[in-house]
Parts: C-alpha cells; sequence; structure tokens
C-alpha cells in the first residue's frame, strides 16, 4: 500500500482504479525530412478533441430569490474522441426546485448541411444513485443523445434552468427581509474554450442597503428590528448584494424596467486575457462570487435557525436494547453511531449545505426511513442527533470548506463542500462522517483533517468563532501488516497466500470498496490491491472481514498464481523479496531562486510490517541479500533475510514516528530515503541443478 492513501472523493473511487496507468501515448508521426537549407518547423501543438469557441452564461436573480440561467455553447468537433465526449449531454436537476428546458441542440456539417437534434432525443430519468429510492424520484438527469456528429463539425447548444435553486428562505429571523442568493462562477484559462461570456443580471434595490425604521440605538435605519427591539445577533443584517471578483469586469450597466431598476455586469474573456492561477490552495476559490448574507455570523445565524428535531418518549422506547448495550462500552456514543450506520444506507446525492440542516425528514417521516433502510446524509445525521439526544450526548454539525482562507471570503453556502458530525466524549471531540457508512468511529477522510471547517453553533454567537480546525489526528494508532505465504513450484509457478490487516486511512480505503462492490467483484479489487504492490498473476479466491465491523482492524486475504514466474533456463535466477513496496515520500522539489525550503511531509504516524515465507523446490540454492537498519527520529527501517532448509523468510518494517522532517534536515532525509530505495531493489538469487529439473524437461536420450 501507498504511504499516503488515496482520498476517498467518491464511495466508489477504488473500483475506478484503472488496471493500466493512465498515460496517453505521443501522436504518431510521420519520420522528418533530411535537413535542408530552411530550418525545420516545430511541430503544431496537438489540437484538443473539441474546442469550445464560445461560451456565453447569462444568470438573472430576482427580488423574491428566483433565478433564471441561459447557457449557450458552440463546440468544434476535432477528431473522434471530440465526437465520443459530445455524443451525449447531461444535465442534473431536481425537478421540486428548478426545471430544465434544452430550446435549442444543433449541428453544422463541415460537409455542408446542418441538422437539428429531434426532441425525441430528449429523456428526462432519475439519477442513477436515487434508482431504487420511491421518494427521491425528483433528483434527475435531462441528457440528449448526438447523433450524426462527426470530426470538423460545429455542434451548437442552449440549456435553460429556472427555479429557486440559489435561495434560501428568511425563516423565523425576519419576516420582511427579502429571501437570500448566492453564486460562483469560475473562468477556464486552460485554452479549451476561446472566448467567454458571463452576464450578471441583478436588482438594483439588492445592491443597497436596505433601510428599517430608525430608533434611537440605530438613528440611520440600518439594523433591523422585531418589535421596536433591536435584533443584536446579527452583524449586518441589511440584505444587501455584495460581489466579488478576481477579474474586473469588462462592464457596467444600469436599466430602468417596469417595476424595478437593475445592473448588468459583464466579463467578456479569452484565455489571453486570464491572469495565470498560482499553485497556492487559495487559487481554488472562484473567480466571481456574490452573496446576500453580511457575514458568517449572519449565514450561521440564519441557517441555524431552520434545524429542527422533535422526537417522543414512545420512539426512545423502541431502541431500549440499544441504550442498554451502549451504557456498558466506554464511548456510548461509538455504538449508537455503529447502529445508525447499519441501520440507514447513504443515497449518494450532490451535498447541498442548506438543505443539509433544514428539515430533512420533509420528503419521508423517520419511520419510513427507517423501515426502507436508505436515507440522505442529513436524514442519518438527524437520526444520530435523536440517538444521542436520549443519553444527553451533544452533537453539532460542522462544514468543510475547500478554501485555505474561509475567513476572508464572501459568506456563502457553496463554499461549504461536506459536513461532519462533533460529539464530546471523554474529554475528546470526536469528528464523525455520516456519508461514509463504514467508517470506524471518529475516522474521516485524510483529505478533510487538519482543515478548516465551520461551526454554526459558535459562529452565531461570535464571528470570531466561526472557523475551527479539524484535528489532524486519528482516534487510534495507525498501522498495516501484511504477511505472504508462498510456494515456487519446479515448473516455475508461484502460488501465494496474501493477508492485509490495517488500521487507518487505508483501512477506510478498503472498508468503502469492499462494502459498495458486490462479492462477484472482490477479485478484481484484490488484482487491483495485488497490482498496487507489485504482485502479478490470477486472483483465485478473495476473502474479507466484515466492512461494518468497524471497531477490529479490517482485513482483507487473497490466493494469487502466476505461471512462470521463474525461467529455470536463465541462470541464475533472479527474483524479488515478494514482499509490497513501501511507499515513502519523495524529496519536495526545490524552491525557487531565494524561496525558503519546506519541510518534507511524511503524513499520519504509521507502523508498517510485511513478511513473506517462500518455499522453494528441491535442488535450488538461494543467496539472500544483505538486510538493512536506518534509525532516525522521525522515522525508522529495517529489513531481515534469511535462507534455512529451502525456505526464505524476509521482512521490512518501516514505522513513520513524526509528521514532517524539518527543511534544515533535508540531506539526512535524502540518506534516509535512499537507503530504503536501495534495499527494496535488492532481488533473491535462485540457483537449480540439473539433477533437480523435471525429467519432462530433459532432452530424450535417441537410440540407433
Amino acid at each position: 500500500m501507498t504511504r499516503k492513501p488515496i482520498a476517498l472523493k467518491s464511495l466508489g473511487l477504488f473500483a475506478a482504479i484503472s488496471l493500466t496507468s493512465v498515460c496517453q501515448p505521443a501522436r504518431c508521426q510521420q519520420p522528418a525530412p533530411p535537413p535542408t537549407e530552411k530550418p525545420e518547423a516545430k511541430p503544431a501543438a496537438p489540437e484538443t478533441p473539441a474546442q469550445i469557441e464560445l461560451l456565453e452564461t447569462h444568470i438573472r436573480f430576482e427580488t423574491n430569490g428566483t433565478s433564471r440561467k441561459e447557457v449557450h455553447v458552440r463546440v468544434h468537433i476535432n477528431s473522434e474522441l471530440g465526437v465520443r465526449q459530445f455524443s451525449r449531454l447531461t444535465f442534473d436537476f431536481n425537478r421540486s426546485y428548478e426545471q430544465i428546458e434544452i430550446p435549442l441542440v444543433h449541428i453544422t456539417h463541415a460537409s455542408g448541411g446542418s441538422a437539428d437534434i429531434l426532441p425525441s432525443a430528449v429523456t428526462d430519468q432519475p439519477n442513477s444513485a436515487v434508482a431504487g429510492a420511491p421518494a427521491y424520484q425528483d433528483v434527475r438527469v435531462k441528457s440528449v443523445r448526438i447523433l450524426g456528429l462527426e470530426p470538423s463539425d460545429i455542434l451548437e447548444y442552449r440549456v435553460i434552468t429556472t427555479g429557486t435553486a440559489y435561495t434560501f428562505s428568511a425563516g423565523t429571523l425576519d419576516p420582511a427581509r427579502p429571501p437570500d442568493f448566492w453564486f460562483d462562477h469560475s473562468f477556464n484559462n486552460t485554452g479549451v474554450i476561446s472566448r467567454e461570456i458571463f452576464e450578471l443580471d441583478l436588482p438594483a434595490s439588492r445592491l443597497e442597503p436596505a433601510k428599517y425604521p430608525a430608533t434611537p440605538e440605530d438613528p440611520a435605519g440600518i439594523l433591523p428590528t422585531e418589535g421596536g427591539a433591536l435584533i443584536k445577533h446579527l452583524q449586518q443584517p441589511n440584505a444587501s448584494l455584495r460581489i466579488w471578483s478576481r477579474i474586473p469586469e469588462t462592464s457596467k450597466t444600469r436599466t430602468e424596467e417596469k417595476d424595478s431598476a437593475r445592473v448588468l455586469y459583464t466579463w467578456d474573456v479569452t484565455p489571453a486575457s486570464l491572469p495565470k492561477r498560482a499553485a497556492s490552495s487559495d487559487d481554488k476559490d472562484s473567480d466571481v462570487a456574490l452573496t446576500t448574507f453580511s457575514s458568517w455570523s449572519d449565514f450561521s445565524s440564519r441557517l441555524g435557525q431552520t434545524r429542527t428535531l422533535s422526537f417522543s418518549t414512545a420512539e426512545w422506547t423502541k431502541f431500549s436494547s440499544l441504550y442498554e448495550q451502549a451504557s456498558k462500552d466506554p464511548l456510548p456514543a461509538r455504538v449508537l453511531y455503529q447502529f445508525a450506520s447499519k441501520k440507514i444506507a447513504i443515497l449518494d446525492l450532490p451535498f447541498d449545505a442548506v438543505r443539509f440542516v433544514r428539515d430533512p425528514y420533509q420528503v419521508r417521516t423517520r419511520d419510513e426511513v427507517l423501515g426502507d433502510g436508505y436515507g440522505t446524509v442529513a436524514q442519518k445525521s438527524q437520526f444520530y442527533r435523536f440517538l444521542m439526544t436520549r443519553l444527553d450526548i451533544a452533537v453539532r454539525s460542522v462544514f468543510c470548506t475547500a478554501s485555505e482562507s474561509p475567513e476572508t471570503q464572501l459568506p456563502r453556502p457553496s463554499l461549504l463542500t461536506h459536513a461532519l458530525l462533533v460529539v464530546e466524549q471523554q474529554g475528546r471531540a470526536y469528528y464523525l462522517d455520516p456519508s461514509i457508512d463504514v467508517a470506524p468511529f471518529g475516522v474521516i477522510r485524510a483529505d478533510l483533517r487538519g482543515k478548516k471547517v465551520l461551526d454554526l453553533a459558535s459562529c452565531s454567537e461570535s464571528e470570531t468563532r466561526c472557523w475551527k480546525t479539524v484535528p489532524p489526528d486519528l482516534p487510534f494508532a495507525s498501522f498495516q501488516r501484511v504477511s505472504v505465504d508462498a510456494a515456487l513450484a519446479g515448473d516455475g509457478t508461484l502460488n501465494a497466500k496474501v493477508k492485509y490487516t490495517m488500521r487507518g486511512d487505508n483501512e477506510l480505503l478498503l472498508r468503502v470498496a469492499f462494502h459498495q462492490n458486490p462479492r462477484d467483484k472482490w477479485k478484481e479489487l484484490a488484482q487491483l490491491l495485488a497490482l498496487s504492490d507489485g504482485l502479478r498473476g490470477n486472483i483465485t479466491s478473495v476473502s474479507a472481514s466484515d466492512p461494518t465491523a468497524t471497531k477490529l482492524p479490517f482485513t482483507v486475504e487473497y490466493e494469487i498464481s502466476e505461471p512462470k514466474f521463474v525461467d529455470w533456463s536463465k541462470k541464475p535466477v533472479r527474483v524479488p523479496a515478494l514482499l509490497p513496496q513501501l511507499g515513502v515520500p519523495e524529496l519536495p522539489a526545490k524552491p525557487e531562486s531565494g524561496g525558503a525550503a519546506p519541510p518534507i511531509d511524511l503524513g499520519i504516524p504509521l507502523d508498517v510490517d510485511t513478511r513473506v515465507t517462500l518455499r522453494l523446490p528441491p535442488g535450488t540454492s538461494v543467496e539472500v541479500p544483505t538486510g538493512t537498519v536506518v534509525d532516525r527520529d522521525y522515522a525508522t527501517f529495517a529489513s531481515r533475510y534469511n535462507v534455512r532448509t529451502g525456505i526464505i523468510t524476509a521482512s521490512r518494517h518501516i514505522n513513520f514516528l513524526h509528521r514532517q522532517v524539518p527543511a534544515d534536515r533535508t540531506a539526512d532525509y535524502a540518506a534516509f530515503l535512499h537507503a530504503v530505495q536501495t534495499d527494496q531493489s535488492q532481488h533473491f538469487t535462485l540457483t537449480r541443478s540439473d539433477a533437480a529439473a523435471s525429467p519432462a524437461t530433459k532432452k530424450p536420450t535417441s537410440h540407433p
């Protein structure tokens, strides 16, 4: 297994790993002509499969929060790959609050003539994630099948989305306050889009501070009141609209309509006019953002007010045996969490921070969710809250973001990418991910640890307490144990039994993979696992421990067979140690001139132990390499190789003790890395006597 685990971007990620390296071969070219008096022209840059010549996006927001988004695209198809890429257009939407129309799909053929795609080519079907969930058929995909498309054709289409997808109800805070809305947009500077036009059409009234009745405390009438009393928990609740852009707009015009004035912002950009993005994490932020929330505290207060949960003593009695079991555990919250994880399977739906906290049972009741055994992340989270309340265990929601400095960004839900739950047990905060059914208690994805999260409860009290940092550690020590029991036959066939036992980030990755895939796909998963660790051959059997039994380490066992592992005709035969490669972080790239060298990131502390026993056929002698021992305060490594009576035993053990190596110790770490890599490149040398060869391999003796 690699040192740094693959992030669980989606629950089915492991199954999607390709069996071969994902690299695109260079385009075939004719041999270069012989030198002439003129210098040889440089080869042209390879074309993109399809070039978007024009991308127009127009978004209009109304004062009541409704919106209309119209997208117009013109694409030049350059190759067969481009034909395949645009053979079907798909658009996700939720028909409970938005609608999609596709009024135009037109092809202009390079050979002459044109064609319009008929309405019969448009389909409207439930999202595959809700195919077996009748209550969620509003989550849909509208798609268009494009037939007759060829290289050099022009494809043009228009898509219109209307609804209230971006609004947030004012709730009980201030009934007179207009609904909130927000939006983000980023321009593409990769060259795939030749020209992009982006327009924001906004009501002028929302761009100006709202006026409230003057009071002695607020003579300017800036802050709202309820019954004459100033609302103090909102910092700047004037419902005004703010816009931020890293790229200045091309134009800004004000128009007068029948009922109100409007302001139109326009950006007309090309790849050459866009600034180059820096490599910093903050550069992931949008190019254009707008919001009606005055502060993160304002946003958290309003969002938190809508989160309600009702329960009754009668409902608690349904789980009396569960509470009895929980009371006997040192971590009662762990028992309830594991029960909730098994009780409700998660529908893999797009994350929406607003709808996460707003009445998750508006579609189905709690009994319906429990009876069907599936639901959304919000419903599972609320069920967990319900269970915790009976034991007076506090549970709060926090929201992750991709931004490194979200506190400096305009406050808006679109910055929030994921929801976690936090419970306090035995003086420690445990972060839980309700979107993963098989995560051990207190284990969340590696890419979320150490990052900032929005804490609604704290933020509604003070703006300075909005953002907290997730602890980087796991609730237990991480380790991986790999044992290989192998036998080499006289015909060169290798048969091996491999067993993995693990705790930590790779454990979570494998739990999800084996849980999400049916048993008839487990051989494919084991094949990927074997290939990632340098083992070739065919998987003949595979088994795994119960992915939902999260209190114990996860184990995977498989048997693998590789014919012709060795060719005895080659003398001597050199074979690898049959141990999984230990992934050790490489040295960081050298900083630019004048830049400070960064520390070396080792990741979370991890103890990895790999062992192999290899039985050799009779008559085989072997030379084993010399073991290595390297001891540092940040990591240790030791390898041992032995042979006795035709059996090779070998082990490699590496223990990462610290998270980082200081930059001033780069030379020391380089020596440590070199020692590990040199050891892992060593081989066993096998020699088989002629007398030990099988009679079938000897040439027959001729007779007169």
